[in-house]
């Protein structure tokens, strides 16, 4: 290495390393300087309390009601449907319609409802109070006062039949089983005694009975539903009555309580 070139060397890293010291030596600028602002002149500021009506208005609306959520148990589906229809009748509870038209509504169904339910604890025939009492077709004689142990059954079942009234002669073959009933003992016939009393007098566990409640069923849809017999119905009707007689006519009698 040449001496200049080594004195070179030297002179560069003196430079460098005073170069700091030159920055530092070098004053900050003083030309920027700061003025404080100038103080407010005007009056002071008065504050306007908002109207209380309107604040309550406010409150009232539900944007502005503002609540931390609540940590519900989950919901089942059901659960989660009766909520929502309940909701749903409350807030139709609360409309102004139902205040002026439906509101009345129900009164008058429950008003209805309840004068029904009166009625049939004091067995009244509604039908009957409303003029639709059914009709009679005219008989041979008169049924109202007949005693089941002075008919000749098998005159008059034959009378019907040759007359072609099918319904009388249901009738008739239902009293003779009523008739054959009592002769064993199994019910007491009295004249202003109804079907279902029969039924409730035959024992509970015998098969006399169910048999007995499907007949009474027909014999009702027939008389007193008028149900138009063909021949071949007739002929179901009238089998089934025969069937039942001579189950009765083989049961044990049983004496009657004096």
């Amino acid at each position: 290495m040449s001496f200049l070139t080594y004195w070179l060397r030297v002179l560069v890293l003196a430079a460098l390393c005073g170069m700091p010291a030159a920055f530092a030596a070098v004053p900050p600028d003083q030309s920027v300087s700061t003025r404080p602002l100038p103080l407010e002149q005007g009056p002071a500021p008065r504050l306007r309390r908002p109207d209380a009506a309107r604040l309550q208005e406010l409150r009232g609306q539900r944007e502005f009601q503002y609540v931390e959520p609540v940590n519900r148990a989950e919901q089942s589906a059901w659960e989660a449907f009766k909520a929502r229809l309940w909701q749903a009748v409350a807030k139709w509870l609360a409309s102004r319609s139902y205040s002026h038209f439906w509101r009345w509504v129900f009164y008058a169904l429950f008003l209805v409802v309840g004068v029904f339910v009166v009625l049939k604890l004091m067995q009244i025939d509604i039908t009957a109070m409303l003029g639709r009492t059914p009709r009679r077709a005219s008989l041979a004689y008169d049924t109202a006062a007949e005693n089941i142990h002075e008919v000749d059954f098998a005159t008059r079942l034959a009378e019907a039949e040759a007359a072609g009234n099918l319904r009388l002669a249901v009738r008739l073959g239902y009293l003779q089983l009523l008739k054959t009933l009592s002769d064993r003992g199994l019910i007491q016939w009295q004249p202003d005694k109804t079907n279902q009393a029969y039924l409730a007098e035959l024992a509970p566990n015998a098969t006399l009975r169910e048999d007995f409640r499907e007949i009474t069923r027909q014999f009702e849809f027939v008389w007193y539903g008028e149900l138009a017999l063909s021949n071949a119905l007739y002929e179901q009707v009238r089998g089934r009555h025969r069937a039942f007689q001579g189950r009765v006519a083989g049961s044990t009698v049983r004496h009657r309580a004096a």
